[in-house]
């Protein structure tokens, strides 16, 4: 790695380690005003360089399952990994923070965050990343909500534009075995800073902003529906569409992909999985269902909805 590269590294890897800790403060505070419980940590290493932080939340009173993961990783970049990236360089540094959370209550949103740094020993590194959102039942005015305050960081950022990193994010986390999109989307970037996207101060800045603004924009929408009641409908619902999750991030997420290839830690990978899903065939929503199902498309403005 180059010296500016190296000098890079202390900076990104204790801002993201920061940023779990504030995330898991602010997560904790709500579950704790629920009598809930905190999130269990468990500190790795990964065979080959580097490690992390893993803190996973269970059955607690408002997520069934969380985890709030910080990683920093590094070693020689496998055939698989080279085959992933398209590069021929020997050896690669990734650092991050991911972070879902499934919750209790089907009128809670699922919900996504992953801020990354990748390096190569050939010089080139960049900042990808995004944030999203995936209903359980899409309300459009928490849709809104949830996308303004994406958009006002992205707006603060001359690196950012939320236009683009939103249909970014309608393109990424898209089923097309389903035809339909994952939720209703948000933001997703990557590459950020490797080809003139910005000088590299800013591209930093606007990536940590964007890891800061997770709980203002999601938090709003957990304490507005937490207590709302349920049938058992509604909850079988909740597992099916929670099937669909879990169908994107086997088959289509390219962060479990790169875990994966890079021979990364198991568990920590396969934690964004909820902890109960249903498939049923030829499965047939109810209306209140298939109002749900008519908004999981790209394109909607949801801004201005």
């Amino acid at each position: 790695m180059d010296a500016t590269m190296t000098s890079w590294r202390e900076d990104i890897v204790a801002g993201f380690r920061q940023l779990q800790d504030t995330l898991c403060e602010g997560l904790v505070r709500l579950e704790q005003s629920c009598n809930g419980s905190g999130f269990v940590e468990d500190a790795w290493e990964r065979p080959g360089g580097g490690g992390g932080r893993t803190r996973v939340l269970s059955e607690g009173a408002v997520w069934e399952r969380g985890g709030v993961n910080f990683s920093d990783v590094h070693g020689e970049v496998s055939r698989g990994l080279a085959e992933q990236l398209g590069t021929t360089a020997s050896s690669f540094m990734a650092s991050g923070v991911s972070l879902v959370l499934h919750p209790q209550n089907p009128w809670v949103p699922i919900v996504h965050m992953n801020v990354r740094h990748f390096a190569l020993s050939d010089g080139t590194q960049w900042f990808g990343g995004g944030i999203d959102l995936t209903p359980h039942y899409v309300v459009p005015t928490q849709a809104g909500a949830f996308h303004r305050v994406l958009r006002e960081v992205c707006d603060a950022h001359v690196v950012a534009d939320y236009n683009r990193f939103k249909r970014e994010a309608d393109d990424y986390f898209f089923l097309p075995h389903r035809d339909e999109t994952r939720g209703v989307g948000g933001v997703f970037f990557d590459h950020l800073g490797r080809e003139g996207h910005g000088d590299w101060d800013a591209c930093w800045a606007f990536v940590l902003a964007l890891g800061n603004s997770f709980l203002p924009a999601y938090v709003p929408l957990v304490e507005a529906a937490k207590d709302q009641p349920f049938t058992n409908e509604q909850r079988d619902w909740q597992l099916h569409r929670r099937g669909r999750y879990a169908e994107f991030n086997l088959v289509w997420d390219r962060g479990t992909r790169f875990g994966l290839v890079s021979q990364g830690r198991t568990e920590s990978i396969l934690m964004s999985l909820p902890p109960e899903v249903r498939w049923t065939y030829d499965h047939q929503p109810g209306p209140l269902e298939r109002d749900t199902l008519s908004w999981l498309r790209k394109d909607v403005d949801w801004v201005n909805h």
